[in-house]
């Protein structure tokens, strides 16, 4: 993996990724496009499928991929949520397994910083067949108020209403993002909380925070695994059931 020249790529845009999201080369639109053109339309698992395809054998992407992506799985299957919350789209490959496993009358809320990358993901959604199921909001929790009041005002998140999220964004921002939906009280009790990219590139301040409240007002499993795509990087996703 290392030596793939979209890697490298990668590599060299890890500048423009960190204030757009995008690495910079087309290669988000470049996917949808290859989604379209490669997977059979309204087929969530084909478009699935097609998405690990494109990222192993085309181009490098950050999202959750194949191996952590059956731990998101069994996460939401598990739990059986009818209202989730996800923070980082990207291109909307997770929102895909969420919503393959999610009950029939969920619908899963997609927080996304980069109003280009939602448009991506709705593209690939509606090939899927799924995109009457998640709705995209382009924003962050730590807009002043903004998307906290889209979801509120609009989408009637209220106290004890979400049961289940899903950070996938900037990593600096998980803890500071689950403690504006706890001072909401949004979460009820026995929803879940996944978290990835704990290990790579980490986030610490959240691992910290889940092990000093391990047993009082959250219960949390580490799942250890590999960065997306590859099996050299090591990571770990934090399954965490929130207790009240």
């Amino acid at each position: 993996m290392f030596l793939r020249w979209s890697y490298v790529r990668f590599l060299f845009g890890l500048r423009h990724m960190g204030a757009t999201w995008q690495v910079g080369d087309g290669r988000e639109q470049a996917l949808a496009d290859y989604v379209c053109a490669h997977a059979r339309q309204n087929d969530i698992d084909d478009v699935i499928r097609a998405i690990d395809e494109f990222c192993y054998t085309k181009s490098y992407l950050i999202n959750i991929g194949d191996e952590k992506g059956r731990i998101l799985d069994r996460a939401v299957a598990a739990a059986q949520p009818r209202r989730l919350l996800e923070l980082g789209t990207y291109c909307g490959y997770s929102a895909l397994r969420m919503a393959r496993v999610m009950p029939a009358d969920a619908v899963l809320y997609s927080i996304e910083f980069n109003a280009a990358n939602a448009a991506v993901a709705q593209r690939i959604w509606d090939h899927a067949g799924v995109g009457d199921r998640i709705v995209v909001i382009v924003g962050t929790l730590g807009d002043d108020g903004k998307t906290l009041r889209t979801l509120g005002d609009e989408h009637e998140f209220s106290p004890g209403a979400l049961d289940f999220a899903f950070l996938d964004h900037e990593k600096d921002e998980y803890l500071p993002d689950l403690h504006r939906i706890l001072d909401r009280a949004w979460l009820r009790p026995g929803a879940v909380v996944v978290a990835d990219n704990v290990k790579y590139p980490g986030a610490p301040e959240y691992r910290a925070f889940m092990r000093r409240q391990e047993g009082t007002r959250w219960t949390t499993r580490e799942h250890r695994t590999h960065a997306e795509y590859q099996k050299v990087l090591k990571d770990l996703v934090l399954e965490s059931t929130y207790l009240g």
